[in-house]
């Protein structure tokens, strides 16, 4: 019983790590910088992540799903500060709508969703027995490839964030990158 949970939650850093792909694709092909509370609803997909993948390598347990949780209440907390930033009519939106809704819109949707998905799936208390550490060599291919994209996902945001940014704190209105700046200035 504890592999199938372990599975999906598997499957939950497929879907996180799907959203924060598209947020950057907008940026980097569509050329669509990040503003900080974009920034701010990266680092709470990236929370629960990481919470799910606690649960797929040590095991599933209550202290995971509440770290997933906690950080899905961070980011859709900045989410629904964004939206209610742009509800006001004649109000425009930032960044270029995706299927009529702006992406900080989606990630409001998709925090409520991984809360509430959370919340069924945490109810089952037939997954947690004895935590079992899996090394990244003994898990399976699901597991796999959940943990690398997870990593490799986190630390591109980390570099674009970075570059962005800079060691300094992030622009309001963002239409250039620090680094590349930098560089050219050497």
């Amino acid at each position: 019983m504890g592999q199938t949970f372990r599975e999906l939650n598997a499957l939950g850093i497929l879907a996180v790590c799907a959203v924060l792909v598209a947020a950057e694709y907008f940026q980097l092909v569509n050329g669509e910088m990040p503003c900080p509370l974009c920034l701010l609803q990266r680092i709470g997909l990236t929370g629960v992540l990481f919470g799910l993948m606690l649960n797929v390598l040590y095991g599933n347990r209550p202290l995971h799903y509440s770290l997933a949780t906690f950080s899905a209440l961070f980011g859709a907390a900045t989410a629904l500060r964004q939206v209610s930033l742009h509800v006001i009519p004649g109000t425009p939106g930032y960044g270029d709508p995706l299927m009529g809704y702006h992406y900080y819109t989606w990630a409001l949707i998709i925090f409520y969703m991984t809360i509430i998905g959370i919340a069924i799936i945490g109810a089952f208390d037939k997954q947690y027995g004895k935590p079992i550490f899996i090394s990244f060599r003994d898990q399976g291919a699901l597991g796999k490839m959940a943990i690398v994209t997870a990593f490799s996902i986190t630390a591109l945001n980390i570099f674009i964030t970075f570059a962005e940014c800079g060691p300094t704190v992030c622009p309001d209105n963002p239409d250039n990158y620090w680094l590349f700046g930098a560089i050219d200035g050497i």
